[in-house]
């Protein structure tokens, strides 16, 4: 539940301030102007937006002073609150927050998949071909835009995180896990991926990318069973 409310609370925040606002002009037409709530809710709608239609009747002085503070006071908030709205719905942020937190159920019950460590060229050829045999994965990759990218990519499970710490590679599920793949770029940053891998499960298997052929020992003796 804490996880979800930290996905979604730029949304939760906007439609809280909309609410606000929309609440604290209804019940003050009802009680400065005496309108009922149907009234009141539509002077408030009319006000905060700046639509411009007619009152539903002449103001009091009171009113006209209310009427502007509830103008001063909701004229940024209810610009920030629609533009945020609207970005989580045309912008595609709703259908990415919604996929982070269908990954994040699928790591509970995941168990026996393969953990892919960087998406970058090698990575990719690595997805694609587990893709093709209809094998369960999951992706670490540490670039959020790459991320940003995999979420709209419903096929394509994928995390946040640097793939050479514990609690990353906890995190993806490495103690269910029956094998990892990892190809970043840089040998060294393989290499302690693959200590820190064998390091949480022992029987787990381990592939490894290697760009310089004096690697590949050092690799297999960490823990790797096979290096590209």
């Amino acid at each position: 539940m804490l996880q979800q409310f930290y996905i979604f609370r730029k949304l939760y925040y906007a439609l809280a301030i909309l609410l606000g606002i929309i609440i604290m002009g209804v019940f003050g037409f009802h009680f400065v102007e005496g309108y009922t709530f149907e009234e009141a809710f539509y002077m408030t709608i009319i006000t905060v937006s700046t639509v411009g239609f007619s009152e539903v009747r002449p103001l009091s002085q009171a009113g006209r002073m209310f009427t502007s503070f509830l103008i001063i006071t909701s004229f940024g908030t209810f610009a920030y609150a629609a533009s945020v709205i609207t970005g989580y719905v045309l912008d595609g942020e709703f259908q990415k927050h919604l996929k982070t937190l269908r990954i994040n159920r699928n790591l509970k019950k995941m168990k026996n998949h393969i953990i892919v460590c960087g998406y970058g060229r090698n990575g990719k050829q690595a997805v694609e071909e587990l893709k093709d045999h209809n094998l369960d994965f999951l992706v670490i990759e540490q670039d959020q835009n790459i991320i940003d990218e995999l979420s709209l990519n419903k096929d394509i499970n994928a995390i946040y995180g640097d793939a050479t710490s514990d609690e990353t590679l906890e995190a993806a599920g490495i103690h269910k896990a029956k094998a990892l793949i990892t190809t970043l770029p840089n040998d060294a940053d393989n290499l302690f991926v693959v200590l820190t891998a064998r390091a949480l499960n022992q029987n787990i298997l381990i592939i490894s990318r290697a760009s310089k052929d004096s690697s590949d020992k050092k690799l297999r003796v960490a823990g790797a069973n096979n290096v590209i």
